[in-house]
């Protein structure tokens, strides 16, 4: 499959939305993943091979974080690769062919129970229980917003919004790597700093949810 075919099918499969004109960032991103997918498809690794991948990076974060603030910094280094899993595997599925309905379903519900295995990294680090179920809570009601919508006849992903999940593997990223540095510094900064982190996850995901319930009342009037 040649770049331009792939990027009409990718473009099919996320609202209409071309990477061809994306900014250099987004059409570096997806061209990087149609590379690297057409080498994992030609060495036979399926799409659900590469989301369960991503999903037992995601499992081993918490374990990380266990480990103290060197965890953390590793945290940080599972979820980057985790993320990369997840644009890979859809490459993989489209260049193969083997784009199906319940691989979409399984890939976002792995993409849910990575979102909680992140979470709980910064609550077995020191982040308050409640707020990191508020902050999964509102990732939650985000994504549950856009399918319900979807269903009943919202014909596109209505806006891209402040906390698409992107915003979540940067938020984690960001969060665990200046935790474990505020630890060579200050050990005890390392506890507020996730927590920081939390909380920025969770008013970006109520502002996405305002820009999303916006959006999909437009759609649906």
């Amino acid at each position: 499959m040649t770049w331009d075919d792939y990027a009409v099918v990718w473009s099919g499969l996320h609202g209409g939305f071309d990477p061809r004109q994306a900014s250099p960032l987004v059409r570096g991103w997806v061209r990087g993943a149609y590379r690297i997918g057409s080498w994992l498809a030609r060495n036979r690794v399926g799409p659900l091979a590469v989301t369960l991948a991503g999903l037992a990076l995601c499992l081993a974060v918490p374990l990380a974080a266990l480990t103290g603030p060197p965890g953390l910094a590793a945290g940080a280094i599972l979820v980057l690769l985790a993320a990369a899993a997840d644009g890979l595997d859809g490459a993989v599925a489209v260049i193969t062919g083997r784009i199906t309905r319940t691989g979409f379903v399984y890939d976002s519900v792995a993409d849910r129970i990575g979102e909680i295995a992140w979470l709980a990294a910064f609550w077995v680090a020191g982040v308050p229980g409640w707020l990191t179920v508020c902050a999964g809570a509102a990732s939650w009601l985000h994504e549950y917003v856009r399918a319900r919508a979807t269903a009943a006849g919202m014909p596109d992903i209505g806006v891209v919004t402040v906390g698409e999940r992107p915003t979540r593997v940067a938020v984690t990223i960001t969060g665990c790597v200046l935790a474990a540095l505020a630890a060579l510094i200050v050990p005890t900064w390392t506890v507020p700093v996730l927590i920081v982190a939390v909380t920025v996850w969770l008013t970006l995901q109520l502002i996405g949810l305002a820009q999303l319930t916006r959006a999909v009342r437009a759609a649906l009037r």
